[in-house]
């Protein structure tokens, strides 16, 4: 999974990359220092292989992944080549979701690109850059079927959703807002909108406004309303203290966020909405070589699941013997599991669960 870190210069983009992924992106206040995109590979935090590794006592341990990109900041013109725009329109159109961070705190010793801190204009600037440049695409694709048609009638179909498409971004909205059925959305594998991608937003406040829901910042609460309007998700976090709780450890980060009166970091709640947002869900496979965590779609059946781990797994499936997390540490142990006939044998028809814990029978 691949997420673009977005927002215009000195909203704190590249602070929060930094805290989430520890890599060391320059961070300064001028727009433009991240030039080119930075990446950064951060493990997701799953409790249930800690359990698995005290089961194992594996040679290795394993955690899913998440690949952060911090994109270069975006000003207005973008889309016309302004600033680094065709730079980052080209970055972004390779991630699966957009992170887009939004300042909502005042700071005079940080300037904003338009002199003062309104998290709509900022949220509006972004979204039409993209618009813009979306409309361009969808044009040329609808004259390019227009031509097509003249010796292929069946293309009327094609042609009609991509109209739909123009005049709806024509009126300022984006893509995903357009309802488009599974067979629709199949004119799109070739045309990547970047308004199609699915958005979580950051509300970047003050380490004075941390928590959860900061319903005293006017600018948190307007931007949770438009989320809320769009079905995106948002996040409230205070970049610089993200990089404070990244250096910490075990109990001494858990009695900080203790303190602060927060249950889970940023990074914690970034992780399971971007999770959510793309329909995703994790299988664990355990045993003395290693513990790990697997990231598949929802609704996954069991063959392409075991497709993950190795394409013969998928090519030469006869089963998946399976027990539920829950179940597994309830009981201590597959031994124990088996007895109390909570370990199934799955063919191919499954569909894997979020916690399973799995072993694949195969032969090829």
């Amino acid at each position: 999974m691949k997420l673009g870190i977005v927002g215009l210069p000195n909203v704190g983009k590249s602070t929060l990359f930094n805290a989430l992924t520890n890599a060391g992106a320059e961070s300064a206040n001028y727009p433009f220092c991240t030039i080119e995109p930075n990446v950064g590979v951060v493990t997701v935090p799953d409790s249930r292989l800690d359990v698995l590794a005290q089961m194992y006592n594996p040679e290795k341990y394993t955690p899913a992944i998440i690949e952060f990109v911090d994109i270069a900041g975006l000003v207005k013109g973008a889309s016309k080549g302004e600033g680094l725009g065709n730079k980052f329109l080209s970055n972004i159109r390779e991630v699966d979701a957009i992170v887009h961070v939004i300042r909502c705190f005042d700071d005079d010793n940080i300037i904003h690109v338009d002199g003062s801190i309104n998290s709509l204009r900022d949220l509006e600037t972004i979204n039409l850059e993209l618009i813009f440049s979306d409309i361009e695409m969808v044009e040329r694709r609808i004259d390019r079927t227009k031509k097509a048609m003249k010796g292929d009638k069946t293309l009327a179909a094609e042609l009609e959703v991509f109209e739909r498409l123009h005049a709806a971004l024509s009126d300022g909205k984006c893509a995903r807002e357009v309802e488009l059925d599974e067979s629709e959305l199949e004119y799109l594998h070739d045309t990547p909108l970047l308004t199609m991608k699915p958005v979580i937003y950051v509300a970047n406040v003050s380490e004075d406004e941390v928590s959860e829901e900061p319903l005293s910042n006017k600018n948190y609460v307007a931007l949770k309303e438009q989320a809320e309007r769009e079905h995106s998700q948002i996040i409230a976090i205070c970049a610089q203290l993200e990089a404070e709780i990244a250096e910490l450890e075990g109990d001494e980060k858990a009695l900080f966020l203790e303190d602060l009166g927060i249950a889970e970091s940023g990074l914690d709640r970034l992780i399971k909405a971007s999770y959510t947002l793309l329909g995703l869900i994790s299988y664990l496979t355990g045993g003395p070589q290693e513990v790990r965590a697997w990231t598949i779609t929802k609704g996954t059946k069991a063959p392409q699941a075991a497709g993950k781990i190795h394409s013969d797994f998928e090519r030469g499936f006869i089963r998946a013997e399976v027990v539920a997390f829950d179940d597994l540490l309830a009981c201590g142990s597959i031994a124990a599991a088996k007895d109390a006939g909570l370990y199934r044998s799955e063919g191919k028809e499954y569909v894997m669960k979020d916690g399973d814990v799995v072993l694949f029978r195969f032969n090829v």
